[in-house]
């Protein structure tokens, strides 16, 4: 009997805890709305897609390098890359490269063209310097009125395609009456013109 007693004792405790439990449970599901209790390894998932959703996805832009490198062409680059990083796509510098020519921090821009000359193209300005002539003048800066498009690709940012439209002006318009007249041809802007200004002369 009293074994009985106890029994029904600890059957009523256990009956008053679940109770117990199940209004806790009720008050929390009522007072956040139905958030349901959930594992730590389903927060971290809910985070996870909830951050990739947030995230901006990558932009690319597309680059044209040719010259002395060991594989030219077209190639797909995330925006805020370098031309180091170009480079190594394209398989590095031929031997015959002037690999001091280019800025190799640089940053990329969407259909920029990256030039890389040899050395026997470059070697006057690279190894002797600028030569002191008609056209580069006492002042060892390239003359826009009389510079030949090699000259003019030793200057910073100029390539082959915008030596050959700075010829093409010239032959259009006449001689450039100032410097900055060469912010007038397409992909010369006031950035790029910075670079070279003190390089530059009419």
């Amino acid at each position: 009997m009293k074994k009985q007693m106890i029994t029904m004792l600890l059957i009523g405790i256990c009956m008053l805890a679940a109770g117990i439990c199940y209004s806790c449970n009720r008050g929390i599901w009522k007072s956040t709305g139905g958030i349901q209790e959930v594992g730590l390894e389903t927060v971290e998932e809910m985070v996870e897609e909830t951050t990739i959703f947030m995230t901006d996805p990558p932009v690319y832009y597309f680059v044209h390098i040719c010259g002395a490198v060991k594989n030219p062409g077209v190639y797909e680059v995330e925006e805020g890359s370098r031309i180091f990083q170009v480079v190594e796509m394209a398989g590095g510098f031929t031997q015959e490269a002037a690999t001091e020519y280019l800025n190799m921090a640089q940053t990329i821009e969407d259909g920029m063209k990256i030039q890389v000359p040899a050395v026997d193209e470059l070697e006057p300005y690279l190894l002797n310097g600028p030569k002191e002539s008609a056209q580069a003048g006492q002042s060892g800066k390239v003359n826009l009125n009389t510079a030949g498009k090699e000259e003019l690709m030793t200057l910073r940012g100029i390539g082959e395609a915008k030596a050959e439209d700075i010829l093409r002006y010239r032959e259009e318009h006449g001689p450039f009456q100032s410097i900055e007249e060469i912010m007038e041809i397409s992909g010369i802007k006031d950035a790029a013109f910075q670079k070279i200004k003190e390089y530059i002369t009419v």
